[in-house]
């Protein structure tokens, strides 16, 4: 196996050169964008933030720490920039060798070169949904209308009345920030969503607090009407979902939520209004199906999301069934007669990006080198209608997809033998384990053990607190104060008992 070849495969789908205009086929961002993530909960599983970077990072700092990790890890001699892959195709020796054509262009020139080994990293916030025909007399609008991906900056919209259709993480944010200079913002949401704070519990980051193994348990082991009826009360603990016009119509679904610590203020401010779905546009107008009508509109935000696509390749490998992505564990396609194609960072879950595809990539990486085998096509297809029946009862039709993240970091590290071996840690490092299985599930687990064993894991996980809180202290009253992991069982265990002691009296 030519490793170089993979490596290199992966430094031509790399661009990151930043604009402030959106490009034809690359992922854009808005200039005031956060991450909605912790740094502990998203960084490389070797590779920590320096702790005095902030918890939630502009996109700046976030591509600071990425360029840094490429420049201590000796990466840029690998990365081949502003490099445009226009096909991937298999050889005609594909049935013995595997291998692929690869067409790139450069400058003007194209280049092809043949790969052991292929990597797709090119994610899918890249293609806009703009669902023009889904909007009745969206022609005859005499105002602007643009995709969320084409947003930049409030400043053009100054004084302006605009409507934003979506109620996802980019609305909310567009939203939120237009608010501010223009003279009314609408959003309009077909189904709701649930609104949460980046801040949870006591002031901690969400994700330290709600992603962990034992609340996974809980959330797994529970009946279904228990389980529901705790995530509903916990995602209405901030605010009242239905007295702001933003409760999901399928609340009990699993749905990513929206993360914006301003929206509620913003609604109770009178600067933004949630309305239904559009029914029609005028000329001037949007009519909402409830019948009510926002005048004088100047601007249509449409953030709908993005289709994924991957014009440099076959369809057929990725949808290979009823036009549905089909792909076992969301990596590889199971109908290959070679397994030397793998998608990373397609499915989506309630964690971080980075950590998941770095497992993604780890697991790849070794069954590329043949150390690592997979199923037969027959158990791939299996598990992944298996897989389909529970995502769908989960997160719903729209969401297929999305998963949970520890269950399925779990699968992926099991694969390779990098999966916490939580037992044996209560046994060897009690204290370890405590932390491991009551804390934050975060990327440094899945160096512990195993391939790729990293010597500071341990330390990471017992010290990601003191990173956490120390940016935040910059003026120190009194002791740091960390989660304690035994109160919040607790409390958890009993309000348990008592759910199921009512159930059992009742029923």
């Amino acid at each position: 196996m030519k490793w170089q070849d993979v490596i290199q495969v992966l430094r031509l789908l790399v661009s990151c050169v930043s604009s402030d205009h959106a490009e034809e086929g690359r992922a854009s961002i808005y200039q005031s964008v956060f991450t909605n993530s912790s740094k502990e909960m998203m960084c490389f599983p070797d590779f920590p933030y320096p702790d005095d970077y902030p918890n939630y990072m502009h996109h700046s700092k976030l591509q600071e720490y990425i360029k840094t990790f490429a420049q201590k890890k000796n990466l840029l001699r690998y990365i081949q920039f502003e490099t445009l892959v226009s096909s991937i195709k298999k050889c005609p020796s594909f049935l013995v060798t595997g291998q692929w054509e690869v067409v790139s262009e450069k400058d003007g020139k194209q280049e092809s070169t043949i790969f052991d080994a292929i990597m797709i990293c090119s994610g899918h916030h890249v293609y806009p949904n703009l669902p023009t025909d889904s909007f009745p007399g969206l022609h005859q609008f005499q105002g602007h209308y643009l995709h969320s991906r084409d947003y930049k900056d409030p400043d053009a919209f100054k004084g302006k009345r605009v409507l934003v259709i979506g109620l996802g993480n980019s609305g909310s944010d567009i939203a939120v920030e237009l608010s501010r200079l223009a003279t009314q913002v609408v959003i309009s949401t077909r189904s709701g969503s649930w609104v949460m704070s980046r801040v949870w519990d006591n002031g901690y980051p969400w994700d330290m607090v709600y992603v962990t193994r034992f609340a996974s348990f809980l959330r797994n082991a529970l009946p279904s009407f228990v389980s529901d009826w705790l995530y509903v009360k916990k995602m209405n603990t901030w605010f009242k979902h239905e007295n702001f016009g933003l409760m999901p119509l399928n609340g009990s679904l699993r749905k990513e939520p929206v993360f914006n610590d301003e929206l509620p203020s913003r609604i109770l401010c009178g600067t933004v209004s949630i309305k239904p779905n559009v029914k029609e546009f005028t000329e001037t107008s949007a009519v909402f199906e409830d019948g009510t009508v926002f005048e004088a509109i100047d601007s249509i935000i449409f953030a709908t999301g993005y289709d994924y696509a991957y014009p440099f390749l076959d369809d057929s490998i990725i949808k290979s069934r009823n036009n549905e992505v089909t792909l076992f564990k969301g990596i590889f396609p199971p109908l290959m007669e070679k397994p030397t194609l793998a998608v990373i960072g397609l499915v989506q879950s309630l964690g971080a990006a980075i950590p998941t595809a770095d497992l993604q990539a780890r697991w790849a990486a070794k069954v590329f080198a043949n150390s690592c085998t997979l199923p037969t096509t027959n158990e791939m297809m299996d598990d992944i209608d298996e897989k389909m029946g529970k995502k769908l009862k989960w997160f719903g039709q729209s969401q297929t997809l999305q998963t949970d993240y520890i269950t399925y970091m779990d699968e992926l590290g099991s694969f390779i033998g990098a999966k916490p071996n939580i037992p044996w840690l209560f046994l060897t490092d009690p204290q370890l384990a405590l932390e491991v299985y009551f804390g934050p599930c975060s990327p440094y687990q899945f160096r512990l053990m195993g391939p790729g064993k990293w010597d500071g894991a341990r330390n990471a996980i017992l010290t990601q607190w003191d990173r956490t809180v120390k940016p935040t202290r910059m003026r120190a009253v009194g002791k740091a104060q960390r989660p304690q992991h035994f109160y919040n069982l607790l409390r958890i265990l009993s309000f348990s008992v008592l759910l199921l002691a009512v159930w059992l009296t009742f029923y």
